[in-house]
């Protein structure tokens, strides 16, 4: 999610990162931005991405048409916890898409 579209949790936990897991963090998602999910395990609408470093980070991200859509990074291995707030995050970016779309007096 980005900032033209509300809040972005990703972006807030990436520049919280250490410099060298931040550098670790964005070789490793360079295939995403190419549109390589090929590494990308995918649980229903949500893909998990891991980085085998340091506390065991992991991307959680959806797919919207052709875009790829990040949603959050963290740091650490409490799956269940992370994909719950994973498919809120991706329920309120449809939300704010669905309303950013309607044309104004229509709401």
């Amino acid at each position: 999610m980005s900032g033209k579209m509300g809040r972005a949790p990703y972006r807030t936990w990436f520049d919280g990162l250490h410099p060298q897991a931040a550098a670790k963090v964005a070789t490793a998602t360079a295939p995403l931005e190419l549109g390589n999910t090929s590494s990308v395990k995918w649980i229903g609408a949500i893909g998990e991405y891991r980085i085998d470093w340091g506390p065991g980070y992991r991307i959680y991200l959806a797919q919207d048409r052709t875009d790829l859509i990040i949603l959050l990074g963290v740091g650490t291995k409490r799956r269940q916890a992370e994909i719950a707030r994973v498919k809120a995050l991706f329920e309120e970016y449809k939300a704010r898409k669905a309303a950013v779309a309607r044309p104004r007096g229509k709401r």
